[in-house]
């Protein structure tokens, strides 16, 4: 093993042991620890004036800070809102369950929620969940995440998309139709070097050749748009190493070699990796779907899905979830505002309006989405993704230096001879 898959290792075990400690602390271990919310809260919960906690990770900070403001103004309970770095979430959660010192809501990345409810962090809310009459509504992606033995556990908080954005300006430029974007990786490949060719400090495309995380969100949805999976039902064994994973591959090795990306790319960790874009100066490339609004400001931007090598279109369905932890003592007023939620003032006057995805698919058409149509095509892209679930998630693909991310930068950047390889370490660690 390379030191820097040790270093990567190392962190990870540091993390589980976190929350292993933790929940030796307080008694509780795995799915059947999770405690249930009573069912005398009643649908909507209690707004008897408590003073709430929430926990939710930098990234969301703009839509958290406008939910909290609305429920607020709105309640008699308040919500003390904590936001934490990105990079301290987990073992901040992880020390938390330790001491019983959690929050009475926290939010997670949807990838490490299923961690969380196996670990016992959430409580079982299945009842009150069941008992709403719009649950079919709820993307289903985010409920399953947080699902074990049939008990659900949370609910989405904030939704992101991973989409297809361009320039349009740079695309008339070009010579190519501002209003198309690309439906397949190789119609992606040639618009990219044909706004390349501009030149003037105006490049391609952009990604981010060192961030697990970021190839996950926007790599994924080509291999799903041609009707392959990433990994077994289970998500224990990873299939990353035959069509169309390595026909995606191949497609951004071509860029690559053609020099058609803005600089810093094999290098960029995900902390910049959509600057380049933003700044004006990059053609097409996938990003998400909640920073429209930003991109917006200094780009005229196109929107459309990501699609397959050869067409076909799908995202990852990422964000966060939300649940109440095991160590909230307010257990009916942490309903009410998992509840309102869900509601329309929070789905449309708050999400919808900030040019967010809904969490309801009977919200998605609204008075603010229908003033733009790439909010509407982006709403409806959402009921083409995925999320893919696994406990390993974090080891597998996010971490740095995961095998996930040897196994891109070896076929992007090296030969491709090592993908198989590669790919039998990312189900190891799946499996383990």
């Amino acid at each position: 093993m390379k030191k820097s898959r040790k270093v990567s290792a190392l962190r990870a075990i540091a993390v589980a042991s976190v929350l292993a400690l933790g929940l030796a602390a307080c008694g509780s271990s795995g799915s059947s620890g999770s405690q249930s919310v009573a069912k005398s809260v009643g649908a909507t919960g209690k707004d008897d004036g408590a003073t709430l906690t929430l926990w939710t990770r930098a990234p969301l900070e703009k839509q958290a800070k406008l939910l909290v403001q609305a429920y607020n103004s709105s309640h008699k309970n308040q919500v003390k809102l904590t936001i934490v770095p990105n990079d301290d979430y987990v073992a901040k959660v992880g020390a938390a369950a330790g001491s019983g010192g959690l929050p009475d809501l926290f939010a997670s990345d949807i990838v490490y929620v299923p961690n969380f409810v196996h670990d016992g962090l959430f409580r079982d809310i299945s009842a009150q969940y069941n008992a709403l009459s719009y649950k079919d509504q709820i993307n289903q992606g985010h409920v399953s995440a947080g699902t074990v033995d049939g008990k659900e556990h949370v609910l989405p908080f904030v939704i992101d998309l991973s989409v297809m954005m361009w320039n349009k300006d740079l695309y008339k430029k070009a010579g190519l139709n501002p209003d198309k974007g690309p439906s397949t990786l190789q119609q992606f490949d040639a618009q990219a070097k044909a706004v390349n060719k501009l030149g003037g400090g105006v490049h391609g495309s952009y990604f981010g050749g060192n961030c697990g995380g970021c190839l996950v969100f926007t790599w994924f949805p080509s291999v799903w748009a041609a009707g392959g999976n990433v990994m077994n039902a289970a998500g224990t064994s990873a299939n990353l190493a035959s069509p169309p994973a390595t026909d995606v591959y191949k497609v951004w090795k071509d860029v690559v070699d053609a020099n058609a990306l803005a600089p810093g790319y094999k290098d960029e960790t995900g902390a910049t990796w959509v600057a380049p874009f933003q700044s004006g100066k990059v053609g097409v490339m996938p990003y998400p779907a909640t920073l429209l609004s930003t991109a917006d400001q200094s780009v005229n931007v196109g929107v459309g899905a990501i699609p397959g090598p050869n067409g076909g279109e799908s995202t990852f369905v990422g964000g966060d979830g939300i649940g109440i932890s095991k160590d909230s003592k307010h257990e009916a007023e942490s309903w009410n505002f998992l509840s309102w939620l869900l509601s329309k003032q929070a789905q449309v006057d708050v999400l919808a309006k900030d040019g967010d995805v809904t969490s309801r698919a009977d919200f998605a058409s609204n008075k603010y989405s229908k003033k733009d149509p790439r909010v509407v095509q982006i709403n409806q892209i959402a009921s083409h993704g995925k999320t893919p679930i696994a406990l390993h998630f974090q080891e597998a693909y996010n971490a740095p230096n995961s095998p996930w991310l040897s196994l891109v930068r070896n076929a992007v950047f090296g030969d491709g001879s090592q993908v198989s390889k590669d790919n039998d370490e990312i189900s190891s660690v799946l499996g383990q």
